[in-house]
Formats: structure tokens, sequence, C-alpha cells
């Protein structure tokens, strides 16, 4: 409300209401309207009442003291006219309540962090509120607990890591809310032109007010002896000021005025499909996705089986509808930053007949990375060997029958690019295990006719004569 520009009056001389000035509003004022029973058309008298206490030595009084709800003196409902029920309102008392001091049988709202199922999860062995802990350096990466076991000495009920438990959650909440996308669209479109009309609303409630606080100070000044010219001026100066206000607010007014847009019913064909993009669009916030959750989400109660080591994870959906979702825990050594099975997979592959140098290059020109992102070196080739128990190089096991490009160049008495012409133009077979990784050539394939007739060849010039080219020096 800040952000849009809402003004609140408020008294402009203490401890008097006979006049009042429009300040930006506040978060006190907002929570004291939603706290007042007045604003949903119910008369209540007696809601705070006075305890003496001892002063100096002196019995002194202490007022403000506010009484629990149903302890007041007097309570009128429908006494006037409401801008809410008296069932909104208490539905925003439980809200406020569960916001300020996190009660065990609420649910706080999204107030945005790293973590998507914060304040959400109840533990299934003891019913507390689950808690979410950052660990790691910086401390970014959230961790669920149960915190009733740490404070008794005991230990915690449950202790697991929160980024896989929140992707879970998101997959099953886009599967389940994927046939209503459309429908949402057009809700929160609708909502959208309601907060806008509501926005254009207190706009004009403003406007009219200050058309008649500046009408009020004319009459004033007007009704002025001219004599008196102090308070002339100082009626002038209101006026004028009244005047100032009513212009800065048609002036807003003409400026906020939004464009009047008209949604095709098939604007949204494709947003079930999209909707999985949008959830993980970068300009997201972690608040706007907790929000989308609550609003399905009721509750999610959490159990882990040590002996299957899953979690257990009870969504209780809005409506009514429970589902269950199973998740394997991850052991000690399973992080999000592991190889790939793609280059584990040509490292099995290549290891035995090339080195962790050879194997390094291949991966790199393929442009894999490890699983920390950074490039690829006969180092951690190794640490990747040793990890998943793939066998080394050995030049022994080769036992030539297969030869790299520079041992069959070297074996047959020419330059190594002259081997890779041969290769590409297919007169001498060559295998890789997957595309950029070292030629592999089979020793009896250098005894070929084609391939001996190409080396002999190349004691003289050789050119190839396509069938469309003329020579540039015909015979005559």
């Amino acid at each position: 409300m800040t952000a849009d520009g809402v003004h609140f009056p408020r008294p402009s001389e203490q401890g008097r209401l006979t006049s009042f000035e429009w300040a930006p509003i506040r978060y006190r004022n907002v929570v004291a309207l939603l706290k007042n029973p007045f604003y949903a058309g119910v008369y209540v008298y007696g809601k705070s009442e006075t305890h003496p206490i001892l002063i100096d030595g002196r019995a002194r009084r202490s007022c403000g003291r506010s009484k629990p709800f149903g302890t007041w003196e007097v309570m009128i409902k429908d006494h006037h006219e409401g801008c809410i029920d008296w069932e909104e309102y208490e539905r925003n008392q439980k809200q406020l309540a569960v916001n300020n001091y996190g009660f065990g049988g609420g649910v706080k709202s999204g107030r945005g962090g790293r973590a998507l199922l914060s304040g959400m999860m109840t533990c299934g062995k003891c019913g507390n509120r689950l808690s979410v802990v950052y660990t790691g350096n910086p401390q970014s990466r959230p961790v669920c607990r149960c915190q009733r076991g740490n404070l008794s000495g005991q230990p915690r009920c449950m202790n697991f890591g929160g980024p896989r438990v929140d992707a879970a959650i998101a997959q099953e909440l886009l599967r389940v809310v994927e046939p209503m996308a459309i429908e949402a669209a057009f809700e929160a479109e609708r909502m959208h032109r309601k907060q806008q009309e509501d926005r254009d609303r207190i706009l004009a409630l403003e406007i009219e007010q200050a058309r008649y606080e500046a009408r009020l100070a004319e009459r004033r000044y007007a009704a002025c002896d001219p004599d008196n010219r102090l308070i002339a001026a100082q009626l002038e100066k209101t006026w004028e000021q009244a005047l100032q206000r009513v212009k800065e607010l048609e002036t807003r007014q003409s400026s906020e005025q939004p464009p009047a847009v008209e949604v095709a019913p098939d604007a949204f064909a494709n947003l079930a499909c999209e909707l999985s993009a949008a959830w993980n669009a970068p300009n997201v916030s972690m608040r706007a996705r907790q929000q989308v959750l609550r609003t399905l989400v009721t509750d999610i109660v959490v159990n882990v089986d040590d002996k299957t080591r899953e979690v257990i994870l009870t969504i209780h959906w809005r409506g009514g509808q429970h589902s269950e979702l199973r998740m394997r825990r991850p052991r000690t050594d399973e992080h999000g930053r592991t190889t790939t099975e793609e280059a584990l997979q040509v490292v099995r592959s290549m290891a035995g007949r090339w080195s962790d140098e050879h194997i390094a290059a291949t991966l790199n020109r393929m442009g894999s990375t490890t699983g920390q992102g950074k490039t690829w070196t006969a180092e951690r080739v190794y640490t990747a060997r040793r990890k998943h128990r793939i066998r080394a190089y050995r030049s022994a096991e080769k036992g030539g029958d297969w030869l790299t490009l520079r041992e069959a160049a070297k074996a047959l008495g020419v330059g190594s690019h002259l081997i890779r012409q041969l290769i590409t133009t297919n007169i001498l077979p060559a295998v890789q295990v997957v595309r950029g990784a070292p030629y592999q050539i089979r020793t009896d394939d250098l005894a070929s006719p084609a391939v001996k007739a190409a080396i002999a060849r190349n004691a003289r010039p050789y050119h190839v004569t396509e069938q469309n080219t003329l020579p540039n020096f015909p015979n005559t």
C-alpha cells in the first residue's frame, strides 16, 4: 500500500479528533484497522481494563491492558454496515495471531527466504512445527529439523535437507495445478482488476475528501475579518495547501489510469505447458512461490523411515484431499555436485586403453564439466575413476591389437596428418568411443591394399580429379 501511495487520515491535533490530515499509511495503521471490530460492523465497549500497580510506594492505575475476546462489557453485532463480515474478521484475527507468534495450530504466511516449505511442515512423531535452519559457508543451504528433542536434551525426531524436499513438493504442486492453470490465470487476472478498482476507489475518495477540505478552507477564509491579518494569512495558507493537495491527487489519478486490456479466452491456451517454466523463472521470487503453495496446501506432515531411508510427505490440500509423496534420503556422500552419468560412461569406455590425459582432453572437447562445473584434468579423471572403481590405463593390456593415430603413423613411417587424411577419406577404418575422442586403429587394417596404395602414392604428388573439373593444362 505504501508503494501505491495510499494515504491514511491522522489527527492533526494531539488528543483531539476535531481535524485530520492525510499522511502516508503505516504498518500500525493497517494492523489497528484490521483488529478493530468496528471495521466489521460491530460496536464494542470495554475492550481494555486498568490494573493497580505500585510505583514509589504509591498505588497507580495501569491503563490500556487488553481484555481477551468474550470478556468485553458490550458487544453488539450488525450495529452498522461494516466493510467485512464477522466471519472474515475472525479469520483475520487468527491469521494475525499465527503470523505474529507462530502458534502450533497455524501456518505462517510466505515471507520469502530460500526454503519453499518454511513454516508449512509438521513433525509426524511429536506434532510440532519443523524449523528451517541454514548451513554451509555461506549459510545458504536450508535444513529442516524438529527442535523438540533438542530442547529437552534428547535426540531430534528428524533432520533432513530442504532442497530435495522443496523440489519434490514443487513438482507435485505443478502436476496437480496443471489442469487448473487456465482457470487460475483468469482468476488472477480478475483479482488484478479488482485490486486496480480498489486502488482507484481509494484514490477517488481521497480526492473527494481533499476537495471538501479545500471548499471548507475557502469558506473559512471568506468568513474571516480582513482586519485580522494574522488569522487571514493563516487561513489563506491552509486554503493554498488544500488546493495544492487536490492538484497533486488529480495529477496522480490521470497518470495512474491503466489502459483497458481485453483478454481473449484463448490467450492462455498454452499456459498449462509453460507452467513449469513460469514457476522456475529467475525473476519469480521465493515469496511468490510460497504464497502460491499456501493458497493450495494447508499442511504437510513429515515422517522419516530409517529402514528404507525415505522421507514420507503427507500433503493436506485445501478442500480435504490428501496425497502421499515418498522421497529417498541421500547418503552422506551423495550431493547435487556429482559427475554426470554421460561423463562417467565416457570414462568407463576409454579407461584401460587411454590414459587419464586423453580422457580429460576428450571430455573437454565434448563440453562436459565436473560436478562442480570445472574443466577436466588428469587428476580429476583419476579422482572420478577411483571413486567409481573404474580400472586404470595399462599399456601392457593393449596387446598390440589396437593402435593410436601416432602409433599407426610410426608403424607406417609417415606423418600423423596422412593417417588422419586416410581416416577422413574412409580408406583407413578407425573408431571413436564418442565424438571428439582419440581414434583407435586395428593393427591388421594397416596392411590392407587400399592403405598400401595410398602410402605408395604419397611418394609423388597426388591430385584428385573430380568428374566435372577441367584441368588448367590439358594435354595437346
